[in-house]
């Protein structure tokens, strides 16, 4: 662990819009202020993502910079970025000045390109972290003048970048899913007796995951497999009483996650960055159904976690009631398979993600001139 004396007084962190920006951002905050109690932490973020809630909620200060989303082709909105970009880079500029920043760190997303332009003009030392298997444009900008790039997946295609896994909620990167299992089991109505999958598709929910489940709630509890259903606000469904058979239990977002994940044996999700390397920092078997929209970074954050047989790639179209049926159900009933898989996803997981990337931030203060 790097000292900090003297080092680290004012840090400026960009990025927002989407939890995969803003759970990583907070993580590191958190980090830093665990090293250095007086640091001041300033966050650049969008008026209307969820950093709007999230910053402040974890006492932190948050600084609005106008949204400025780089188009991909000829537009109105092409004509208009070089005046827009200009607000949001003076925006950014105004906060780094009145921060005193040793350093900025970015996350992506709409705020951090006007970020890295002020600090680049600034002379502050920049420190970009990615996310994603695939870089956004964001970050493939500001890592062409970065003192580090730090990458969550080792074959992210940034030059000469530093692998440190993903910055981490502490009650995950800490998680003893065996120690919490039966206050977890608990907590949810769920029984010791049967195995548990646990089902997610983000806040947000994802229709195919929920469908596909929804339509074998009876053949899941007689074949004595539970469920842990988070289907997202306002898509919850009714489940009938498994009388002699395992629970279903449906609810539309669990605040306490790391609840959920000791609760589990397996677990159907999404592939976003964030799932990914929180189930395997706490060592649980998934079978990931990438979005299948976007630029396929999805399928390519799961790729090292199948490869080492710590989970499966599933399409959303195959995702049906007969997978779950004909595939899950036996791997349910498979303990020293899944004790297996749970073994190989551990081997792939990082749980000190944000102390990697805090040394990194630390050591580019240290290079301001």
């Amino acid at each position: 662990m790097t000292d900090t004396t003297g080092l680290l007084t004012s840090v400026v962190l960009a990025g927002g819009g989407t939890a995969g920006h803003v759970s990583p951002l907070l993580a590191l905050a958190d980090c830093l202020r665990r090293r250095e109690p007086d640091v001041r932490i300033t966050a650049l973020g969008t008026a209307e993502g969820l950093e709007a809630r999230l910053v402040p909620a974890r006492g932190y200060d948050l600084e609005v910079v106008p949204k400025v989303p780089l188009p991909r082709r000829p537009s109105g909105a092409l004509l208009r970025l070089p005046g827009s970009l200009r607000r949001a880079v003076q925006a950014a500029d105004d906060a780094i000045s009145a921060a005193d920043a040793r350093v900025v760190v970015g996350f992506g997303g709409y705020v951090s390109t006007p970020a890295y332009l002020a600090a680049r003009r600034r002379g502050i030392p920049i420190v970009v972290h990615e996310q994603n298997a695939r870089p956004g444009l964001a970050n493939k900008v500001g890592a062409r003048f970065a003192t580090h790039v730090a990458v969550t997946f080792p074959d992210t295609p940034l030059r000469g970048a530093t692998v440190t896994g993903m910055p981490l909620r502490r009650e995950i990167a800490l998680l003893d899913r065996k120690a919490r299992r039966a206050e977890a089991l608990a907590n949810f109505g769920l029984d010791p007796q049967w195995p548990t999958v646990l089902v997610t598709g983000g806040s947000l929910g994802a229709q195919r995951i929920n469908e596909a489940f929804h339509g074998a709630v009876s053949s899941l509890s007689a074949a004595g497999v539970q469920v842990l259903h988070v289907t997202g606000v306002g898509k919850e469904f009714d489940v009938p009483s498994a009388g002699a058979g395992a629970p279903y239990v449906v609810v539309p977002y669990a605040d306490r996650m790391e609840l959920a994940y000791a609760a589990a044996d397996i677990v159907v999700a999404r592939s976003g960055a964030n799932t990914v390397c929180e189930l395997t920092a706490v060592g649980l078997p998934a079978a990931y159904v990438p979005l299948p929209i976007g630029n396929g970074e999805q399928s390519l954050n799961a790729r090292a976690v199948v490869a080492a047989g710590g989970g499966l790639i599933v399409d959303d179209a195959d995702l049906t009631t007969d997978w779950v049926e004909r595939t899950l159900v036996p791997l349910l009933r498979d303990a020293p398979g899944l004790a297996e898989m749970a073994a190989a996803a551990a081997s792939v997981g990082e749980r000190g993600g944000d102390e990697l990337l805090a040394d990194l931030v630390i050591d580019a203060a240290s290079r301001r001139g």
